[in-house]
């Protein structure tokens, strides 16, 4: 059961006005853009106060190459998400960017083989 495009347009429009729509955008091909690396990355600080947890925000935030970054809750401190053109740059990435972040005692990276599912939208 779909919806009419009447009522899909009727709908976002509602969402927009109630303030659940946070933004627009396109999606661009990472392959077409050089950025065709994928990682997530585990980091563990070597402190869990809330000064280190906000110095390292900061730095995260100043990071193009970190599309996402999460607070977990768990056997380590925080998830980011990078894009890079290969592993030559993440390597470059990981000396020279990440490791010199506040507060980073430890990471784990598990590179992207192949993407099944990603940028789906909310089940709404």
């Amino acid at each position: 059961m779909g919806l009419s495009p009447t009522s899909a347009g009727e709908r976002l429009k509602r969402l927009q006005r109630d303030g659940f729509v946070s933004g627009f955008g396109a999606r661009l091909d990472p392959q077409k853009l050089g950025l065709g690396f994928l990682v997530f990355i585990e980091v563990h600080l070597d402190k869990t106060t809330p000064d280190a947890f906000e110095r390292f925000a900061r730095a995260v935030r100043l990071a193009p190459e970190v599309l996402e970054c999460h607070m977990v809750a768990g056997g380590f401190d925080y998830l980011l998400k990078v894009r890079l053109p290969d592993m030559t740059a993440y390597r470059r990435f990981l000396g020279n960017v990440l490791l010199g972040f506040p507060g980073v005692r430890e990471t784990r990276s598990y590179a992207v083989m192949e993407e099944v599912k990603s940028d789906a939208p909310l089940p709404v």
